[in-house]
């Protein structure tokens, strides 16, 4: 069965322009364990204006920090409220202030620019829900009476999903695709798998700098992220590297679900800093069969598909 495309028909080409006690088994990006720090938060005053940030994806996933209505500055230097030892980050980054109503966030002229909810900004107010991005670092304002509530939510939904694309991570993927190949085992449904990796992402890396490479990514996904059907599970699985679970889809679908992916992302655009460029994915399917004996080997079949069509010349789909 062939996915179905959610897009209205004539559309224009993409342009890209229960609470819970916190985890101890979160990783950052580069898979080191964090372990959230709340007590520096427990003892802070229960107020209206009571605020903190916490990072959702960066050194220290999990880590949150109190706002009082002091200066309260974020950098590279040891000094910083909030040290983040990253290349990307300036020794002195950014600042924040209480201007008696709210908080308010300036940039202090660092190389890669302070945004909030992706917008590169100056100087720019402080709401609750707002993502702040300094260099490869996303931090989450977090204020008002249901802080506490809040903190644990976001805490149970770093466990499912990746803060930098939006789309689950490695750790719910694994535990979907051990449900959907139980459940095709059981009830003999088809299931596919499709993989699929961002061709020379070195490149970008080395030529615009692994800012712009966590830019590419976040834009990628939202090429692919709303083509796809409602239940069908995207991830990201490693570094570059996206999987997207097909329940009910059979091998044909999976290769036109496949090919789907792959012309989206070969006919969108990416701009990172005014610099406007394309770029292509390799894709590998693998679909449930009766030699299938273990939701590792269906991975590992689109896997070595992946890399066929990496070797094979990159932005093509290999199905199996």
């Amino acid at each position: 069965m062939e996915p179905k495309d959610q897009t209205p028909p004539g559309s224009p080409p993409v342009v890209i322009a229960d609470k819970v006690d916190p985890p101890r088994d979160l990783r950052d990006e580069s898979g080191r364990a964090t372990l959230p720090d709340i007590e520096a938060f427990s003892t802070a005053p229960k107020s209206r204006d009571r605020a903190c940030l916490v990072v959702i994806y960066g050194p220290e996933l999990g880590k949150r920090a109190a706002l009082g209505h002091g200066t309260f500055e974020i950098g590279r230097s040891s000094r910083a409220d909030l040290p983040i030892d990253q290349e990307s980050i300036s020794r002195h980054h950014a600042r924040i202030t209480f201007d008696g109503d709210r908080h308010v966030i300036e940039d202090l002229g660092s190389t890669n620019g302070t945004f909030v909810n992706d917008q590169n900004l100056k100087r720019s107010p402080l709401k609750d829900g707002d993502q702040v991005k300094l260099g490869r670092s996303i931090l989450k304002y977090m204020s008002g009476d249901n802080i506490e509530a809040n903190y644990h939510e976001e805490i149970y939904r770093l466990m499912t999903m990746d803060a930098l694309t939006q789309t689950h991570n490695r750790r719910y993927f694994n535990e979907a695709l051990e449900r959907e190949y139980q459940r095709s085992l059981r009830y003999r449904r088809a299931l596919s798998l499709v993989l699929f990796d961002i061709d020379h992402f070195k490149k970008i890396n080395d030529t615009y700098g692994h800012v712009a490479g966590d830019s590419v990514l976040r834009q990628l996904a939202r090429v692919v992220k709303p083509r796809l059907r409602q239940q069908d599970v995207l991830a990201r699985v490693g570094g570059e590297e996206f999987a997207v679970l097909l329940p009910e889809v059979e091998p044909a679908g999976a290769l036109v679900a496949a090919e789907k992916v792959r012309r989206l992302v070969e006919s969108a655009r990416f701009l990172v800093d005014q610099k406007e460029f394309g770029c292509t994915v390799s894709v590998g399917t693998a679909s449930f069969a009766a030699q299938t004996t273990s939701p590792q080997m269906l991975y590992e079949d689109a896997d070595k598909n992946l890399y066929e069509a990496k070797r094979g010349g990159r932005n093509r789909v290999v199905g199996g």
